[in-house]
């Protein structure tokens, strides 16, 4: 046997097998410095804010998400509290989310509809509470609903300042119920809590959501029906 014959299965036996590559997929390509805008930025917030990721959605996930840097965020939107007054004003230039289907000629029933759907609005969307509870929402959307509740409301006979004064009081009313909800939600009562705690429990109960708004509606409706007599 030759030499030749020796080395070469030796060769075969210690030869290395070839390297893979141990890096993950591709870095998406970051977009071309200019080309993102706010409603594009406002977009991608709302869709994150409807898939469930209110706590975790920052600037720095936005940014990944549409593929740039976070500091060209910041050419659109002051800071997280401006992105999210967009974001809710996407989300009630939506008009299905406030506006109710009953007529507007029974002013109670659409009064009535009109303040369940802010509520659920407001408690299922914790960023829209959160907007409403940090200033007056003041956006095209929300005035354009409030400007349609005035209307219902002097459509049922009540004058400027007393539709204004009514609505005012329903909207405060709603808002304040959802923010105590908000700071109960994760509340439980000690074992064996007197009947005195197990009461305030019913205070942010759905039915007292109602027992409280039809009080309201009771005064608007009464304060209507003096100022015709």
């Amino acid at each position: 046997m030759t030499a030749a014959a020796v080395v070469a299965p030796t060769r075969e036996r210690t030869k290395m097998p070839a390297m893979t590559s141990m890096a993950g997929p591709a870095p998406r390509p970051r977009t071309r410095w200019g080309t993102i805008t706010r409603d594009q930025v406002i977009a991608a917030a709302t869709r994150a804010i409807r898939a469930g990721n209110y706590e975790q959605m920052t600037i720095r996930s936005l940014a990944a998400d549409l593929g740039t840097s976070p500091m060209s965020l910041y050419r659109h939107v002051k800071d997280k509290d401006d992105l999210l007054d967009g974001v809710v004003e996407e989300l009630l230039s939506d008009v299905r989310i406030w506006r109710p289907r009953a007529d507007e000629r029974d002013w109670r029933a659409w009064m009535t509809e009109a303040t369940e759907l802010l509520h659920r609005f407001l408690t299922d969307q914790p960023v829209a509470l959160h907007v409403y509870l940090r200033h007056p929402v003041a956006s095209p959307a929300a005035l354009t609903r409030m400007d349609t509740m005035l209307a219902v409301l002097t459509g049922s006979g009540l004058d400027e300042q007393q539709a204004r004064r009514a609505y005012a009081a329903v909207h405060t009313y709603t808002v304040g119920f959802a923010a105590l909800e908000a700071s109960r939600a994760n509340w439980i009562p000690e074992a064996g809590a007197d009947l005195a705690v197990e009461a305030l429990v019913g205070f942010t109960s759905d039915e007292q959501f109602h027992a409280g708004l039809a009080y309201l509606l009771d005064g608007i409706e009464a304060s209507g029906s003096h100022s015709r007599a």
